[in-house]
């Protein structure tokens, strides 16, 4: 018995399992508190509970069914990818077709959902994220380096529906938002990339630029370094104060700090550096950013 029937043996029993698992539950949890946070910055605290829960629900539900289908379309090269071959479908807990549909149903209900509880304007922005992330950067990633650059996109787009839930419409809040969800999806996604990149290798993925590790160092550097300033315009923009500057200084240096280091010597241990600030920075700069707003709520009285 290999490794794939041992996994399908241990776990036939458990099929909501494997649906769970085909959402990418902590991605979903993750871009749903995203757009929830992006919501309540935009209406200076002030939000309705409905309105927050609308955003939330119809985000994760069109999220996990964005990400159910990448599964679906992905699922040939997850199999042969160290990292991906326990997936639902490469172990065939769940057929292609039951995944097709479990998928499509999962994101035409968020999106229905989003147009009818908070208008048109949300739920286009992630009909966008959804056709950016199928339609350009998973065609890419078999092409050019490119591909990192255009999926960086829908990784920001939710900070863009969670805004204009609120506000209906583009404005300069919601593109800083969007701004900083963006330079900071680089360096997570290179330091992934690089840890990756054998794996990678098997299937053609060309996600790591031209020049390799020097080349993913400064790009990580000209990112991390552009996040500092980028993340003080909520505050110039009036919707946090001096206490969140300190504090997004604070941790955009320190994720600075990371970026330099994998600069100087890119090695598996510097990447997984990078990649793990990253994943510290983005909460901690949102949560910053929520304590903020409702501290000038409160002194607004």
């Amino acid at each position: 018995m290999g490794p794939a029937d041992a996994i399908i043996t241990q776990t036939s029993h458990r099929p909501i399992r494997a649906f769970y698992e085909l959402t990418k539950p902590g991605i979903v949890g993750y871009v749903t508190f995203t757009a929830g946070a992006a919501a309540f910055v935009a209406s200076r605290g002030r939000i309705d509970v409905p309105l927050a829960l609308h955003t939330m629900v119809g985000t994760g539900l069109a999220t996990a069914g964005a990400l159910t289908l990448n599964q679906f379309v992905e699922r040939d090269v997850d199999a042969v990818m160290q990292r991906t071959r326990g997936r639902p479908l490469p172990t065939g807990r769940v057929t292609p077709a039951t995944a097709l549909t479990f998928g499509s149903v999962l994101l035409l209900t968020g999106l229905a959902y989003l147009a009818l509880t908070l208008g048109v304007l949300p739920a286009s922005i992630t009909a966008v994220s959804g056709l950016m992330y199928h339609g350009v950067y998973t065609p890419l990633k078999t092409r050019s380096y490119v591909a990192t650059l255009a999926g960086a996109v829908p990784g920001a787009l939710p900070m863009l529906i969670g805004w204009t839930a609120v506000t209906g419409s583009f404005d300069a809040g919601g593109l800083a938002l969007f701004v900083i969800g963006y330079l900071w999806q680089l360096p997570h996604v290179l330091g992934l990339a690089w840890m990756l990149r054998e794996d990678y290798a098997k299937v053609g993925f060309r996600l790591i630029p031209e020049g390799g590790a020097r080349s993913i160092g400064t790009q990580m550097v000209a990112s991390t370094l552009l996040l500092i300033p980028a993340s003080w315009t909520p505050a110039i923009l009036g919707f946090t104060g001096l206490p969140y500057v300190v504090g997004a200084s604070v941790i955009g240096t320190a994720f600075l700090f990371r970026a330099v280091q994998a600069r100087r010597e890119m090695t598996d241990a510097r990447a997984r550096a990078v990649f793990f600030a990253s994943l510290l920075y983005h909460p901690a700069l949102l949560s910053l950013m929520l304590l903020d707003t409702l501290r000038l709520l409160m002194a607004g009285g």
